[in-house]
């Protein structure tokens, strides 16, 4: 009947910021290595850690000593003794790999393909989907969901490089498929110089330039040129469902997604590429507006509906003089400071639970309503009702 204090995971990938997750946690800057991502979960690959009655403990084996009382009757019901969802801050100095999801089903007919055949090239961590969305904590830049194939057309057309034909006309018969499959299999001894091309005649200061300076003669560099660029304010948000082809290139946001690390690569990145799976689960379609709209639910409660069970998350955005807000959610809750100094509960001895930037807490079940109260904004991950 308790609110924990929860203390989470930082990944340091190559990708990272040296400053904005250590800023936002009032720590330090620039950091000795690059911080990417701060976990808040009971995923396996790196579980936070509560603050329990005899000591720290991961959420993991929190919830899996008493999973009805943890996640309540209709999450075990519906996801297993687990937390069906991942929280992340997450904080890019330079592009992430271009990258999409399997959805459920494929999920698990992969994962039980793979583990049963050795050989099989080890794509799939789990057998679970990995639905994404994120709001921007700070001004953010992403690709996101393939944009009209005309307009990708008339950009890689005017460039003028004549090898590129077979692109242009895919897209100009909206073939997505074939440009993207055109472009990800290019021979490999052509790659330095069809993108030196495109680079000497796109915008010193625009995409193409930027991504090629970090990952020169990957294909994915073109790539990006079908896909929504997408800038981001503070507060917006893009979902990236199963299929959608995305990267994110820099800024720092809340990411929730469902529990699972299946990523497959397409480019824009020194990990392994397997073009053959991203092309069997990619969605082919075009994304007319990335970004998700969000709604008022409650005085100073906001969300951003997805069509999945698996998470919601809710914005709580207190100015320190009214009454405590009451969270529109049950169930087990993470919840996230990103400003402020906010009071979410009582621990189990009865301290109270403050929240700063950067900080967080979690919520089981059997704690029952959460109150939250002071100056600053809380996010707070949950699953639906």
């Amino acid at each position: 009947m308790s609110v924990y204090s929860l203390t989470g995971v930082v990944r340091p990938y190559a990708w990272g910021s040296r400053t904005l997750i250590a800023e936002l946690q009032s720590r330090p800057a620039p950091t000795d290595q690059p911080e990417a991502e701060l976990w808040l979960g009971a995923h396996p690959g790196d579980p936070a850690t509560v603050a329990a009655k005899d000591g720290p403990v991961s959420l993991e084996t929190l919830i899996a000593n008493d999973p009805k009382g943890q996640l309540g009757e209709p999450v075990l019901e519906a996801f297993g003794p687990r937390l069906p969802f991942l929280l992340k801050v997450l904080a890019a100095e330079a592009p992430l790999s271009l990258q999409a999801h399997p959805d459920l089903e494929y999920a698990k007919q992969a994962f039980a393909r793979q583990e049963a055949d050795p050989s099989l090239p080890r794509n799939y961590t789990d057998a679970n989907h990995k639905p994404e969305m994120l709001v921007a904590v700070t001004p953010f830049e992403a690709l996101c969901g393939f944009r009209s194939p005309a307009a990708a057309a008339g950009e890689i057309e005017a460039f003028g490089v004549e090898s590129l034909a077979p692109v242009v006309e895919a897209l100009r018969g909206g073939d997505l498929r074939a440009a993207v499959q055109t472009l990800l299999t290019w021979p490999a001894d052509d790659r330095d110089a069809l993108i030196a091309a495109v680079v000497a005649a796109a915008p010193d200061d625009g995409l193409v330039a930027e991504l090629a300076a970090h990952y020169p003669g990957d294909p994915g560099v073109l790539v990006a040129l079908l896909l929504n660029h997408v800038r981001l304010v503070p507060g917006e948000a893009i979902w990236m469902p199963a299929g959608n082809l995305h990267a994110y290139l820099k800024g720092a946001g809340v990411e929730l997604m469902a529990a699972s690390d299946n990523v497959l690569r397409g480019g824009l990145t020194p990990k392994r590429v397997d073009v053959d799976e991203l092309l069997k689960v990619l969605r082919f379609e075009v994304l007319d507006d990335p970004i998700l709209p969000s709604t008022e639910v409650a005085p100073g409660v906001s969300t951003w509906t997805v069509p999945i069970p698996d998470f919601r998350l809710l914005r709580v955005e207190l100015d320190g003089t009214g009454a405590p807000i009451e969270v529109p959610a049950a169930g087990p809750r993470i919840i996230l400071a990103t400003a402020g100094d906010i009071f979410v509960g009582e621990s189990i001895d009865g301290t109270p639970v403050e929240l700063t930037p950067g900080s967080a807490a979690y919520a089981s079940a059997d704690a029952g309503s959460i109150k939250v109260a002071g100056t600053g904004q809380v996010f707070v991950a949950a699953v639906p009702a």
